[in-house]
């Protein structure tokens, strides 16, 4: 089959990594790709959201199957234009990706049909927003409605943090559109972790479960990334507790979907805060995580291609996947800086060196290549990704690969895994 993964990051590095390893593959594109991916697939020079040219390339080059990385092409309808040509694509339609690209809808649904989430409001209207923050009291969450690059999720403290929280979406008009709407919402207490599943549109797929380590510095310190590391699997979700979030959660959104007109075929990926009383949606995301997949990538043991495929298609998914018994363990290299102001264009050494591990793949985020020489373009630069026989074994092999790999300004979380060593010491 002939592929083409859409996106420049990680994640989309995981995915063509993977992709590369199906025999059923022969030939696979990236746009636009960035220099880990091509080792692996020819790139070309398209953008995320220049969806008809993209259009263009997969009728040009008889592509079989596109396959999605990140929210913002899906959210602008890649997928519905795709398939209005007759052309195959992982990834949900417009209204579907609304799961992710509206968190009022995403609320509003769960409400609906009973999908256990946090107590919430939303709002148009700051008076009416802070009234309702002081009925739910602090610590509360807010949230922009639409895409805020990361940053729209707001973690209050207190009600003067909520104030301004506020303020900034629906006065200040910080978010722009995205911030013409709010959801106020109780804060969770529990521990976090990333649910994945595939679904065809009617049944559901298990696809595993990674823990994220979201913000900047070490014990979970500093502002919200993209994402500075990740484990999976994640030893808290345990056999039941996944039969549980897919009985409770995933099954019942793909069903609350449909009723609602917008049926989801695609990858479904439940934030989740295991709470007490059990398992709550924190959010939706219609795409893999960034850095869950490089974690869940390198333990999949069946070919990816026919599940995506099949996903795509519309087709009848198996009941159950194969994984490779080891753990694995992705550290995020970082820009000095990041997520604030970063320098880009540093060079970076020792890529292959770290590779010569063995069970260690260095996944390309923002990376560029500058007269030969791989150099830093962007804030989260490589993921080190490693395989252990369980996860102490893997969080060494990761380490021992890092220490490998320099640039100037590197900046990296020193106890990713951490929370995993905790659980698994009692």
């Amino acid at each position: 089959m002939r592929v083409l993964v859409v996106g420049s990051g990680g994640r989309e590095d995981a995915l063509v990594w993977g992709l590369a390893r199906s025999p059923q593959t022969s030939a696979l594109f990236a746009a636009p790709g960035n220099p880990g991916m091509a080792r692996h697939a020819e790139c070309v020079p398209l953008k995320v959201d220049a969806l008809e040219d993209l259009v263009a390339f997969a009728q040009r080059e008889r592509i079989d199957l596109t396959v999605v990385g990140p929210e913002l092409p899906l959210i602008l309808g890649i997928a519905d234009r795709f398939q209005a040509r007759g052309l195959a694509i992982f990834g949900p339609t417009r209204e579907a990706s609304a799961l992710e690209g509206s968190k009022v809808f995403a609320k509003q649904l769960m409400a609906k049909h009973g999908i256990p989430t946090a107590r919430f409001e939303t709002f148009q209207e700051a008076g009416a927003a802070r009234r309702f923050a002081r009925r739910l009291g602090a610590p509360l969450v807010v949230k922009a409605d639409g895409p805020a690059a990361g940053k729209g999720a707001m973690v209050c403290r207190t009600l003067g943090e909520a104030d301004r929280a506020i303020a900034l979406c629906l006065e200040e008009r910080a978010f722009g559109q995205s911030g013409e709407q709010i959801v106020v919402e109780e804060f969770l207490v529990g521990e976090e972790a990333s649910f994945f599943a595939l679904t065809d549109g009617e049944g559901a797929l298990f696809l595993g479960t990674a823990q994220d380590h979201k913000t900047v510095f070490d014990d979970d310190r500093g502002p919200n990334t993209g994402g500075m590391g990740a484990y999976s699997p994640a030893p808290i979700v345990d056999e039941q507790l996944g039969a549980q979030v897919m009985k409770t959660i995933v099954r019942p959104t793909v069903g609350a979907m449909a009723a609602e007109g917008r049926p989801y075929r695609g990858v479904i990926y439940a934030g989740l805060m295991l709470t007490r009383p059990g398992p709550k949606v924190l959010e939706f995301n219609c795409r893999f995580g960034d850095p869950e997949h490089q974690v869940i990538m390198v333990r999949l043991q069946d070919d990816l291609l026919p599940l995506l495929y099949a996903v795509a298609r519309g087709e009848k998914l198996p009941t159950a996947v194969r994984w490779r018994p080891e753990a694995a363990v992705c550290v995020v290299l970082a820009s000095g800086g990041y997520p604030g102001p970063y320098q880009t264009g540093k060079a970076i050494a020792g890529v292959e060196e770290a590779e010569r591990l063995p069970g260690v793949t260095v996944f390309h985020a923002g990376t560029a290549l500058s007269d030969d020489q791989l150099v830093t373009a962007g804030g989260r630069v490589l993921g080190v990704t490693a395989l252990g026989a369980d996860i102490p074994v893997a969080i060494g092999k990761a380490y021992e690969a890092v220490g490998k790999i320099c640039f100037e300004g590197i900046h990296f979380r020193k106890d990713i895994g951490k929370k995993a060593l905790a659980r698994l010491s009692r």
